[in-house]
């Protein structure tokens, strides 16, 4: 008997992938295919995940299910084909050549599904000198030189999270690769592997920049430029209470209203004369350290002065702007992000929280027609295997 098709709840609805566990932004990639509907199965490993973390609160793994295979006994790859046979994408996180080596690379799986989207998510990409190198979202970005464009000059540039290299230039440019690429499966047949590598998005990030350093309209040093916290009137400022404020008067307009409500004296210097562009940052930190975060925030209430409170994690959930759009949702208890973007015909919404490795199982056994992934008819495995350095998608 055929499965009754799952109730839609978003516009991926129907897709399915199989994304075979690793952390980082593999990971994230899937969630976000996961958020906007698609059936999202992933293959975890025995041992557990990579990461510290009580699997409970890995929001990263939300709106999936997850089964448990082996890959390194002699009927897991035979498993995950199985799963591959019947998915529109794949999705894994291993350093070059460890999928083949496994027997889950792109031309087994291809064999049994030439439709397949085989997205390969990696650091430094499938070639290259530093291809099978280990690496992190902070050696990624500071190849691209979008690491040197941070921080102060004269100071070492600051780590920041992980979000520039791993989830920008990482995962949000794996979802766009493998979508395009399934758009091209459905309407030819044939799949085809996506590389995804972090250094390659990183870069394509920083095109606008390099169009600016081209035209000679951006200079190739920190804090000099009109964005990266040369410009007084674009940047972050301390106040009295010692939180911050962050200013983004960029068009004269919106920096003429934001001098009026600063109280700024008619004395400071013109903001179009960069060479005192450090006396005019003087008289704004002076005027910003003379009341509370929270006493510049009501001055600058329903203002285009372009300002607003550099918040904490915590604190962004309660902002009414973020509140009134449900830009963060609560969760079996964990407050989180919500879906992004949104939809008018096909809303998104959190479904399940995180999926523990094996929940969800038998379901996918069952809609998916692979029986031997229940426990009880498929074969014995080696039980914790531990994660080895060919297994690690942490160096993707």
């Amino acid at each position: 008997m055929t499965a009754a098709p799952p109730p839609a709840h978003g516009p991926l609805t129907g897709v399915r992938v199989v994304e075979l566990a690793g952390i980082g932004p593999g990971p994230f990639a899937a969630m976000l295919l996961g958020d906007l509907g698609a059936d999202v199965v992933r293959v975890d490993r025995p041992g557990g995940p990579g990461l510290a973390l009580d699997p409970g609160h890995d929001v990263t793994n939300r709106n999936k299910r997850s089964v448990v295979v082996d890959l390194k006994a002699p009927d897991g790859p035979a498993r995950v084909l199985d799963l591959a046979e019947r998915a529109d994408i794949l999705i894994e996180g291993y350093r070059p050549g460890v999928a083949e080596r496994l027997g889950v690379g792109p031309a087994d799986c291809h064999a049994r599904n030439p439709a397949l989207v085989y997205g390969r998510m990696t650091g430094w990409g499938q070639q290259g000198p530093l291809a099978h190198r280990a690496g992190h979202d902070i050696g990624y970005i500071a190849l691209t030189g979008a690491l040197g464009m941070t921080g102060a000059p004269g100071t070492p540039p600051p780590a920041p999270a992980n979000l520039l290299g791993d989830y920008a230039g990482g995962s949000l440019y794996l979802v766009v690769g493998v979508l395009a690429a399934l758009h091209h499966a459905r309407a030819t047949g044939a799949g085809q592997v996506v590389d995804a590598a972090i250094v390659d998005g990183t870069a394509h990030l920083s095109t606008m920049i390099h169009g600016m350093l081209a035209a000679g309209a951006w200079q190739d040093r920190r804090s000099a430029n009109l964005l990266d916290g040369g410009a007084p009137f674009y940047g972050t400022y301390e106040t009295a209470d010692g939180q911050y404020m962050a200013v983004g008067a960029l068009e004269e307009r919106f920096y003429g209203e934001f001098t009026e409500l600063l109280g700024l004296p008619d004395t400071a210097p013109d903001r179009a004369d960069a060479a005192r562009w450090g006396e005019l940052r003087e008289a704004v930190a002076a005027r910003f350290k003379s009341r509370t975060r929270d006493e510049w925030t009501a001055v600058f209430e329903g203002s285009d002065a372009c300002v607003a409170p550099v918040l904490s994690l915590r604190e962004a959930p309660r902002h009414p702007h973020l509140a009134a759009r449900g830009t963060f949702t609560d969760h079996g208890g964990i407050t989180q992000p919500a879906p992004a973007p949104r939809f008018s015909a096909t809303p998104t919404t959190v479904r399940t929280g995180p999926a523990r490795p094996g929940d969800g199982a038998a379901d996918v056994a069952r809609e998916w027609d692979v029986p031997a992934l229940l426990p009880d008819e498929a074969a014995p495995s080696t039980p914790n295997t531990p994660n080895t350095p060919d297994s690690l998608p942490d160096s993707p």
